[in-house]
């Protein structure tokens, strides 16, 4: 069993876009850039997270192996803001690098959230509440 007190998460996914996508998640969401490589076995990296937080995410790029787009509109990273204040600098910040909220495919994510889609259509929602949502 994994130990959740003691695991670090990390999401990988791969990317075309490598530029576009580092900055969406580091300029809109905030993440910071803490670590990344090189020619590793023909790929290069990034990884974004905060310093301290228990998961981060890792992108990388090999110019033989094409990621392509996200495969459907319900492919989500949620983050839960219970703060109205915290939520409201969130969507402030996507807002003023240039980023707009899309219509999620689940309406659910429109009643107290806002998505957004990254440039190869993956789509993060910030959720105004906390989970467990009660």
């Amino acid at each position: 069993m994994v130990n959740p007190l003691t695991t670090h998460l990390r999401i990988a996914r791969p990317t075309d876009r490598m530029a576009e996508i580092v900055r969406f998640y580091r300029d809109g969401l905030g993440f910071e850039e803490i670590g990344g490589f090189s020619g590793h076995d023909g790929f290069d990296g990034v990884m974004l997270g905060h310093p301290g937080a228990g998961y981060h995410l890792e992108f990388t790029h090999h110019p033989d192996h094409p990621a392509g787009r996200a495969p459907g509109l319900d492919n989500l990273l949620v983050f839960y803001l219970p703060d109205p204040a915290d939520w409201a600098r969130a969507v402030d910040r996507m807002e003023q690098q240039g980023y707009r909220a899309v219509s999620a495919l689940n309406p659910y994510w429109d009643r107290r959230g806002r998505t957004y889609e990254d440039a190869e259509g993956y789509r993060v929602v910030f959720q105004n509440g906390s989970w467990p949502v009660v």
